[in-house]
This record gives C-alpha cells, sequence and structure tokens, in this order.
C-alpha cells in the first residue's frame, strides 16, 4: 500500500478510537499503547484506556530535494535511519539509542553529536500533526496558526496532544565516518577546546560534523571529534566482542562505516550493559549479537520492573540498598568546570557522558525547554546506581537536581525528578502551560506535565 495513503488510513482509525475512548471515559486515565518506551520514569500501574498507536511507525516519504522525510510518530529511529541512508541522507540529529522514537524525541527531547551544530531533535522539525484531546487533528508549524502549539508539545511529554506525523530536516551522509580522539587532564582546557570546536565547527584544520566525550575521571577527560569521509583505510566492528566505550582511550583515531557511527553508542547502551554482565568478554561471545542492543536491554529493564528482580537478590544476598542516579543535565559551559568537580567528588559515577549543545535556530524559543542561544551548553549524562542512604532514598538525585538548578541549567524528565511542585514551576512558566491546557485540552483529557513527569501518575 502507499505509505501516505497507509498513513492517512492510520490517522483516521485512530481518530475514531480516540473519540471512542473519550466518549467513554470513566475517570480511569488514558495513555498510549505503543511500541516501546524509553523512558526510565517509575510510572503509575493503573488500568487505563489505550489508544493504540502502535502500527504508527513507518516512514511516508523522503524528499531528496528538500531535504525532508516525512515521518509517523511512533517510527524508531533505528528504521528512519535504515530509510534515509539508502537515499545517502540522515536526519539532522539522531538520538543515540535505535529504540527512540522521533515522536518520543520531540515531545521529551532528544539529543545526539551533532546538537553543537543543529541543537536538540525538537529543533529540526518543520511540521506535525498532532491528535488534540478534542478528537481533532491539526498540522503545526512554527508559522501558522497553531505555532503555539508547535513550541509547547516540545518536552511536555504529549500532555498537551499526541505527536503523529513529524516532518525532519536531513542532511547528506557519506558512507564512512572518520573519529579522532583526544586526551584532556585538565577539566578547564578541555571545556575550553569544546567551545572552540563548537563556534569555529573544526579543529587542527579538519571538519567537525560531530563532537561528544567522555570523562573517566577528573583528569581523564575524552574527546571524540569526527566527520563524514568517502573512503576509509579499514573500519572497526563494536557490535559484538569489541565496547566502542573501551576504546576512546586506547585509539587516537578510527573509522566506522557511517551507519555502525549513528548507533556506536546503542550495541553497549553506552556501557551499561555492565549491569547485566555483559561486559565479560566469555558472555558476550556465549549469547551472541542478538542481545547486545538497546532493544534487548529494555526487555530486561522491564521484566526487572515487572518481577523486581534486583530487589529480590539484594534482599537475599544481603547487599545494600542501591540509589539509581539515570540523569541528562544540560549546564551552561561556563559552568560545566564546576559542576563536574561537584559530581566527582559528591557522586562519582564514571563514565560521564559529555555532548555539547547549542541552539540552531537562535530566533526561536521552545518554551519549556529553554536554552540561551548566546550559550553554549554540555549536557552531562551519567547512569548508575549509588549506595543509597538508609534515611532517604532519592539523596543523591536531589543533590544533582539543586547543583543543577544553581547553576542555571535543566535536567531531563524522561527519568524520576523529586521536584515539589513549588520547584517545578519557578523552572517551567506555569500560566503559559495553563493557557495551552485550556486552548488545547479543555477537558483536561491528559494529565498535566506535573502529574506524569514527577508525580508519575
Amino acid at each position: 500500500m502507499d505509505s501516505q495513503k497507509s498513513y492517512q488510513r492510520k490517522k483516521q482509525r485512530i481518530i475514531q478510537q480516540f473519540r471512542t475512548i473519550k466518549k467513554a471515559k470513566d475517570g480511569s486515565g488514558f495513555g498510549l499503547a505503543k511500541q516501546g518506551s524509553n523512558l526510565f520514569r517509575t510510572r503509575s500501574q493503573t488500568k487505563k484506556a489505550r489508544l493504540d498507536v502502535r502500527d504508527l511507525n513507518q516512514v511516508i516519504s523522503i524528499d531528496k530535494k528538500h531535504l525532508t522525510a516525512d515521518v509517523e510518530g511512533m517510527t524508531m529511529y533505528e528504521d528512519l535511519v535504515r530509510e534515509t541512508l539508502k537515499h545517502h541522507l540522515l536526519p539532522t540529529v539522531v538520538p543515540e539509542l535505535a529504540t527512540i522514537t522521533i515522536g518520543g524525541a520531540v515531545s521529551g527531547g532528544g539529543i545526539e553529536a551533532s546538537s553543537f551544530r543543529y541543537g536538540l531533535v525538537h529543533e529540526t522539525i518543520e511540521e506535525m500533526d498532532i491528535l488534540l484531546s478534542t478528537g481533532e487533528l491539526v498540522t503545526a508549524r512554527r508559522d501558522n496558526k497553531y505555532r503555539d502549539l508547535f513550541a509547547g508539545v516540545v518536552n511536555t511529554f504529549g500532555t498537551l496532544g499526541y505527536v503523529l506525523r513529524v516532518r525532519v530536516k536531513l542532511i547528506p551522509a557519506a558512507p564512512y565516518v572518520k573519529l579522532r580522539h583526544y586526551r584532556f587532564s585538565e577539566p578547564k582546557v578541555y571545556f575550553e577546546t569544546i567551545e572552540k570546536v563548537a563556534k569555529s565547527k573544526t579543529y587542527e584544520k579538519e571538519a567537525v560534523a560531530f563532537m561528544d566525550g567522555m570523562v573517566l575521571g577528573s583528569h581523564e577527560l575524552y574527546l571524540t571529534l569526527a566527520n563524514f569521509t568517502d573512503t576509509a583505510p579499514y573500519t572497526s566492528d563494536y557490535t559484538y566482542l569489541r565496547q566502542f566505550y573501551q576504546s576512546i582511550p586506547r585509539r587516537t583515531e578510527d573509522y566506522l562505516t557511517v551507519r555502525d557511527f549513528i548507533w556506536r553508542w546503542d550495541t553497549d547502551w553506552f556501557w551499561c550493559s555492565k549491569r547485566f554482565g555483559l561486559h565479560n568478554p566469555l558472555l558476550r561471545l556465549i549469547i551472541g549479537k542478538w542481545v547486545l542492543n538497546s532493544k534487548a536491554y529494555w526487555k530486561m529493564v522491564r521484566m526487572d520492573r515487572q518481577h523486581k528482580l534486583m530487589d529480590k537478590i539484594q534482599y537475599f544476598t544481603g547487599a545494600k540498598k542501591e540509589e539509581a542516579v539515570i540523569q541528562d543535565v544540560q549546564v551552561p559551559l561556563q559552568h560545566a568546570v564546576k559542576f563536574l568537580d561537584f559530581f566527582s567528588k559528591k557522586i562519582g559515577i564514571k563514565p560521564v557522558w559529555i555532548c555539547p549543545t547549542a541552539m540552531y535556530n537562535k530566533k526561536v524559543t521552545y518554551p519549556f525547554y529553554t536554552l540561551d542561544p548566546k550559550q553554549i551548553y554540555i549536557n552531562f549524562g551519567f547512569w548508575d546506581f549509588v549506595p543509597a542512604k538508609a534515611n532517604d532514598p532519592t539523596y543523591h538525585n536531589r543533590m544533582v537536581e539543586h547543583e543543577v538548578n544553581d547553576l542555571g541549567g535543566r535536567k531531563g524528565l524522561y527519568s524520576d525528578a523529586f521536584y515539589t511542585e513549588e520547584e517545578f514551576w519557578k523552572l517551567y512558566p506555569k500560566n503559559l502551560y495553563t493557557e495551552l491546557k485550556k486552548k488545547y485540552d479543555p477537558e483536561k483529557m491528559f494529565k498535566d506535565i506535573y502529574q506524569k513527569c514527577i508525580l508519575s501518575e
């Protein structure tokens, strides 16, 4: 079936199903039945009516002339990248995990190594079809009458409407990517170098298309700079026995196919596969490639959540209780050294992912993901467990939240957050959010953002 016609049929089915659910709404709640989630938030297990959007997962069309792709909202980036690479193209910003959906990256924030050039995923979107709580489907752009909705759905996690289709910008892609790894011993010099690269888009007379980094210690920091190339003297493989992050301290230069570069972090969920014992070379050899990817890890996480396996193991072994500190935080570059010093002393998780970010279109604002257009930000990503405080199971997360707020940064809301309602609405514009809810969700079919993201209702 023609992809455009297929989307139209799915769209009408979803609208009809939504209206049926709405008519029968009994106050039990409302949610989506979808093909997966990259949220680390603890969520309510109450029974809810579910809008089935699982088949909304196709690339509708690719416009090679205007360098755009029309994509259904539940399409995983793995599938989107597969289609665009057939035309030697890539989405402008591809989040690091293959299982992330494009609708999720828009409504919840998406970032990667090209973000110092193009900003976050939502900055690369030209238009969206959004299903409102009234049952109406509207097409929102930054220059039409739904411009407030276009900006408002960003980082509000589906509480203003559901994204059914997006039009995303593409860039030309070469067959290979050349990587250069640089080691630094002083954080100040490290972040100064990041600033120079972010502004010039070059380093040592070579162009830079991608930039991210990794911190192994307060005096062991790595910066990876990469660019497309038409030829490669060799290509490395980090999809099975070897781990990408372990190669960074060992090499100064590397080459990957463009596909393997885009998914370089997916094989080991950055380095989080160690939580499942998969850093063991013998275990990797035995289980094979099929379990080394974010899809498999998410299945393990869901199984753990459902059966509380780690809690049972800790109980029977007498292991100390742990606190999950799973966060991505944006900190202004001028405060990056201070934050890293705090984090190294107070939290101590390593490695830490470093991803520089700058606004793409400095004239466009997104009220629920506000960045200073004159500022470069550093995204610090850290995902691990630390020994829990006996009398305060959220101690370390709260400490991080307070430090980030004090430094003028922002925390991603994809994982558990512990703000009081007063703290939360100091960070986000409550009056504007209330106006948008009244305009686009007048019957309160959807949760509000504080209920959904902080209270996990």
